[in-house]
């Protein structure tokens, strides 16, 4: 490494290590280009360390725990269930651990350069990076900023770590919490609240909007609410929190529900209103890089930003916040770098909610389609009719499709029920190869499956569906 007043110069600095960032940086490498790569923290970024992979596990966890207590109508009885919370939450670390470490072996099998430090921009093409030992300004080719995001702080609840938390330290609590509030209804507060209720927390979620998943097909929403109930989560709409009371034992959130003021009591608060991106301690105005009013950088197709040398993917580039379209970006980013007339295109972009039960959609929605000006057929098949999904105990949801009327091309789908988030990708494929239902319809699925819902709902797309009355 040169020191002094000379920089380093490197092909392609990649800035952040997560889903984003690791994979735009191992997919340059295989395009030939000599790669840093550049984290403050763990490789993994939030979603392998403190998000997707940690909570998803503590969902499975949660779950096991949940049926077992529930099976007797199965002729399981269980005659009670212990939980050594401090156990499960070191078998999620080891989960956690097994995917970072082998991110760092990726990294490595590509010879990919790895820094940890932080990152502040001097210039154009320039950056200074600061580590444990020193400072030194790198001089980079390309750059490709994959910072992500951070969990956004409400006025009046602001984060100490202990009461008032975020979904990081939802994560790695050292017990589980007697009565804990959600602040969000939104799918990361009500994936962690599910989590906790299944494990013995009364919870309650107040969400601001008129109903919990605001922006989520209202059909859908209505499967998760019922499952609420069933739980004993108490869902308040309608409730904008105005402030939290530390100075006692617990903590008391104040809020205004629907005109009245009320007052909500419990051991902690998870405050899960959204995430913010980490653009603003990066000195982005040094590279003549320009942040929108939430804190994005606008992009192109390619993933470029205003300044031609520097790619921005990920949280940071916009909405939606999701860890596959980071890594969906991060390849299109590195291809461009290298002369490839790689593009993004985001019409089958999967959303997957891990709620009870798990919902997942892409695509259009019928209302969306019909604004969209097609003429819409609509086919919804349910999990009630499909036999792997009665044996598995697992019969509620529905898998709905949407789709042109005169062509039957594909043009969206709505999944609530068992498998969502792995079914989900079926309709994805369908509709990046353009995909209609008569295709989908003439695909032998093995029986008894849970995929063979796609098949039902296209069948009943064509007017010839087997196990379900056609319209």
């Amino acid at each position: 490494m040169v020191v002094g007043d000379f920089a380093t110069e490197v092909d392609v600095l990649v800035v952040g290590g997560g889903p984003g960032g690791y994979v735009a940086a191992i997919r340059a490498a295989q395009m030939g280009k000599k790669v840093t790569l550049v984290d403050k923290a763990e490789l993994g970024g939030v979603c392998l360390n403190r998000g997707c992979i940690p909570s998803k596990a503590l969902i499975h966890a949660a779950d096991e725990v949940h049926n077992m207590k529930n099976s007797s109508h199965m002729g399981i009885e269980v005659d009670g269930v212990k939980i050594n919370f401090t156990d499960m939450i070191k078998w999620k670390d080891g989960v956690v651990k097994k995917l970072t470490g082998g991110v760092s072996s990726l990294l490595k099998g590509n010879k990919v350069e790895v820094l940890q430090g932080e990152v502040y921009f001097s210039g154009e093409n320039k950056v200074k990076i600061a580590t444990e030992k020193d400072s030194q300004t790198y001089q980079f080719n390309h750059c490709i900023i994959a910072t992500g995001s951070r969990p956004t702080e409400i006025s009046g609840l602001k984060y100490d770590g202990k009461k008032i938390i975020s979904s990081t330290e939802a994560l790695s609590l050292s017990e589980i919490p007697e009565k804990l509030i959600v602040v969000g209804g939104g799918y990361i507060g009500l994936e962690l609240g599910i989590t906790y209720s299944k494990l013995g927390s009364e919870v309650t979620v107040l969400e601001g909007m008129d109903s919990i998943l605001p922006g989520v097909d209202p059909s859908m929403v209505r499967m998760v609410k019922r499952n609420l109930k069933k739980l004993g989560v108490k869902a308040v709409t309608k409730a904008m929190v105005q402030s939290a009371d530390t100075s006692g034992d617990g903590v008391t959130v104040t809020a205004e529900v629907k005109g009245e003021e009320k007052s909500y009591t419990a051991d902690k608060v998870l405050v899960a209103v959204g995430r913010t991106p980490n653009t603003d301690e990066l000195g982005l105005d040094q590279a003549g890089i320009e942040v929108d009013e939430h804190g994005f950088i606008p992009v192109d197709k390619q993933m470029r930003t205003k300044n031609d040398k520097i790619f921005a993917i990920g949280d940071i580039a916009g909405q939606p916040m999701l860890a596959h379209k980071a890594s969906y970006e991060g390849k299109v980013a590195a291809e461009a770098i290298a002369g490839e007339p790689s593009e993004v295109d985001y019409r089958a972009m999967p959303y997957v909610i891990f709620s009870d039960p798990e919902l997942a959609y892409t695509g259009m929605t019928e209302a969306e389609a019909k604004e969209a000006g097609y003429d819409v057929d609509v086919s919804r098949f349910s999990f009630a009719a499909n036999g792997r999904a009665l044996s598995l105990d697992a019969a509620e949801g529905f898998f709905q499709l949407v789709a042109d009327k005169e062509t039957k091309q594909i043009l969206g789908a709505q999944i609530v029920g068992p498998g969502a988030s792995s079914l989900i990708s079926e309709v994805v494929l369908a509709i990046e190869m353009g995909a209609n239902a008569e295709d989908v319809a003439l695909t032998i699925h093995a029986h008894p499956t849970l995929p063979e819902t796609f098949m039902e709902a296209a069948e009943g797309i064509m007017g010839h569906a087997i196990h379900m009355v056609n319209k």
